[in-house]
């Protein structure tokens, strides 16, 4: 049976308090899919377990998590440094102009003329903003900003990108 492709939502970094909440950094353009109830996977390299949220709430930057069956600072060290993933089918529909990466993969990428560049591997968030990573027809890839510049239009139905870049952009 194939599993289902898992969307990372948050990172737990470490315990916080002794009564089993863990900090985690919010990966999601949705933090308010967060909320008790919510069944997560976590995991670490090879390690897989699900986890029931029990409390999620605001703390600066991060979340502080709480998940069922995790009382104390003991078992709450047990999930530092993993991930927490839902499947993708359980993602929030993506809304208007927005698009997930995983969502992205495979899109067929042209210029405006309509002459292929390549195929879409997804994106990536960078402190320089998106970036769309593009594998060329000669098998190299290369990262385009994925800005209102350089994207004329994303089209889902067609699973299509049509892309506007200087010359010479896909060559760096």
């Amino acid at each position: 049976m194939t599993q289902p492709e898992l969307l990372v939502v948050a990172r737990v970094h470490r315990p916080h308090g002794l009564q089993g909440e863990v900090s985690a950094e919010v990966l999601t353009a949705f933090p308010e899919r967060l909320r008790p109830g919510l069944e997560l996977v976590w995991q670490r390299d090879e390690q897989t377990r699900t986890v029931r949220l029990a409390e999620a709430r605001p703390h600066g930057s991060r979340f502080l998590l709480r998940f069922e069956g995790v009382g104390d600072a003991d078992a709450a060290r047990a999930l530092a440094g993993g991930d927490l993933c839902v499947a993708a089918g359980d993602a929030f529909p993506a809304p208007e102009g927005f698009f997930y990466s995983h969502e992205l993969r495979g899109f067929a990428c042209a210029d405006r003329e309509g002459r292929r560049l390549g195929t879409a591997e997804g994106v990536e968030e960078t402190p320089a903003g998106p970036l769309l990573t593009v594998t060329r027809p000669d098998g190299k890839q290369a990262l385009v900003p994925f800005v209102e510049e350089y994207v004329v239009r994303v089209d889902r139905d067609a699973r299509a990108i049509i892309l506007d870049l200087p010359e010479g952009l896909l060559e760096l």
